[in-house]
């Protein structure tokens, strides 16, 4: 009886250990279609003879299939008409390893010589490209993991950027398959450009991935660059497998950013309505206001119409703009001039200033260094003349006329006096303004001239004044610097003796208020010191002694009046 049980208990844990080396020994495979030659548009496989796949068509594909694994497969291709296992025109020997997970490829044409030849020599008759360690979900759950295989036969060297994210290829080659690349699950933008070539973008796509945390994709070049030359086969596209099969066909876009900025200073357009392709887009938009940064359709006319504020339709604009946007370029589309000069003093350097729209492209939605402040400079001041800028003394526009835009200026995060001097004419302040950007860092700011440096002869409209514009719309109006007799008179404040050696008295005919500080800044936008006042005292003593010689401003923390002085 012991013996029968005793047998009974080997003959269990022999059947348990035979199930589960026979378990060891499979594998699972994906099977994914796309080879673009129209001869193998649907084809029938066979693996080891049986017909597995029947009318198995272009770009499809199987869940993971489950195969003996350790011994060779035979994985035959044929016509989708065959009848048999003897009609194959390929045949591919391939053996898995235990346990492992693979994607196999069906890529390249048939006959090569029919084809057009792969711009970097790779070879392009048919084939399977086959992959291992493939994921059937994501190691963290919130992310999507996926491969890129670069499957159009006749596509050049490519880098696939996720726009505004990160490179996601670099240099992929026909035929190559990247590692997994995990990215959060949201929705992106690919760009396709040539190899170590970013700035020319071939094409686009759209990817959401916004639905799929947790899951995974073979994301493939799919098709001809030029079906022209490849017996009119399907076009290039990308394409998505998903680990159940599911194919996704990435959607081609063409899309650029736009910042619209309202300068035009005319009373008649203090408020707008504008559209665009006939569809009101910004309702009742305010001068001196902006948008953020939206997408726009590129590489296609856009018509954008200004009309009153008051209009009803698209048939109402006043003015009507064609402008074509390029695809991944960002721009910035400023409303400036007057509806009618005529009615308007005339620009002093003889620029027409007809209401229109500055478009610029190469603007920045934010810095190029994480640690600075990215500036650009826009004369949008009608009737003022061609004019410098100059930073805490230090020139950085020069000669600037009515419409011009300058290049970028990447500053340190601080505090600068922007003083405004005729072009070629540094020694004559015509305004001075404070451009507080301590806080900015990281970010790119438009700063404006905006307004009528003579109101009385604009009809009044407003005055000139210098405005920032942020990449998320943001308008900040920049404080007027005023000086010693323009201090008494506006705001009581005094600053005596200036220039001074050694000292200066800051007098407030008013008095302080309680808590009041008085800020000095040096001309780098460094702090030098806080003076506190208190609600008893009309002026306030300050040594210079440890200031170094130069230009230096005086901000009031209540009062947000900016006075200079100079340390000589």
């Amino acid at each position: 009886m012991k013996k029968s049980k005793l047998l009974t208990l080997l003959m269990l844990g022999v059947a348990i250990f035979t199930i589960n080396t026979l378990k060891a020994q499979t594998a699972d495979l994906q099977v994914i279609h796309n080879a673009a030659d129209p001869a193998a548009s649907s084809v029938d496989i066979y693996v080891n003879g049986t017909l597995t796949l029947d009318d198995f068509a272009f770009r499809s594909a199987t869940s993971f299939l489950t195969l003996p694994s350790g011994v060779p497969i035979d994985i035959g291709v044929a016509p989708s008409s065959s009848t048999s296992v003897s009609d194959t025109i390929k045949n591919f020997n391939v053996t898995l390893m235990d346990g492992n997970r693979y994607v196999a490829v069906a890529n390249g044409v048939l006959n090569p010589a029919s084809f057009a030849a792969n711009p970097d020599g790779r070879m392009t008759d048919f084939n399977l490209f086959i992959q291992d360690n493939i994921r059937a979900a994501s190691v963290m759950p919130g992310e999507v993991d996926f491969i890129v295989l670069h499957g159009a036969t006749d596509a050049p060297t490519v880098d696939v950027l996720a726009r505004n994210v990160a490179p996601l290829v670099d240099n992929a080659v026909y035929g190559d398959i990247t590692p997994y690349i995990s990215v959060p699950a949201a929705s992106y933008l690919l760009d396709i450009t040539p190899g170590n070539n970013n700035n020319q973008i071939l094409l686009s796509y759209t990817a959401d991935l916004s639905a799929l945390a947790g899951g995974t994709a073979v994301v493939m070049a799919s098709g001809f660059l030029d079906p022209s030359m490849n017996q009119n086969g399907p076009a290039f596209g990308l394409w998505a497998f998903l680990s159940d099969g599911t194919p996704i066909q990435l959607p081609q876009t063409s899309q650029a950013r736009l910042q619209i900025i309202h300068n035009a200073a005319d009373p008649a357009a203090s408020a707008v309505d504008v559209y665009v392709n006939g569809t009101l887009e910004l309702d009742d938009f305010a001068f001196r206001t902006a948008t953020p940064y939206i997408d726009m359709p590129a590489d296609v006319m856009l018509n954008i119409g200004v009309a009153p504020s008051s209009s009803t339709s698209v048939n109402d604009t006043l003015r009507n703009f064609e402008v074509m946007l390029q695809n991944g370029e960002t721009y910035a589309a400023i409303a400036n001039g007057v509806i009618n000069p005529a009615s308007f003093a005339p620009n002093p350097d003889a620029i027409p200033t007809d209401f229109t729209l500055f478009l610029q492209s190469g603007m920045r939605e934010v810095a190029m260094n994480a640690g600075e402040v990215d500036l650009r400079v826009v004369h949008g001041s009608s009737d003022a003349p061609t004019v410098d800028v100059l930073a805490n003394s230090a020139i950085i526009v020069d000669d600037a006329a009515y419409s011009a835009i300058t290049g970028y200026l990447s500053v340190p995060p601080s505090v600068y006096l922007l003083d405004i001097t005729p072009g070629n004419n540094n020694s004559i302040i015509v305004a001075s303004f404070t451009a507080d950007i301590s806080t900015l860092a990281g970010q790119s700011v438009n700063i404006l001239a905006s307004g009528f440096l003579d109101p009385s002869m604009n009809q009044n409209g407003p005055a000139f004044t210098l405005i920032a514009v942020l990449a998320d719309g943001t308008v900040i109006n920049l404080s007027n610097v005023t000086g010693i007799e323009e201090g008494i008179k506006e705001t009581g404040y005094v600053i005596f003796p200036n220039p001074s050696r050694d000292f200066i008295t800051i007098s407030n005919e008013r008095g302080f208020e309680r808590g009041e500080e008085l800020i000095i800044y040096n001309s780098a936008g460094q702090e030098k010191s806080i003076v506190n006042t208190s609600a008893v005292q009309d002026k306030v003593l300050v040594d210079l002694s440890t200031f170094e010689p130069g230009i230096y401003l005086v901000r009031s923390s209540t009062e947000g009046i900016t006075q200079r002085f100079i340390k000589q």
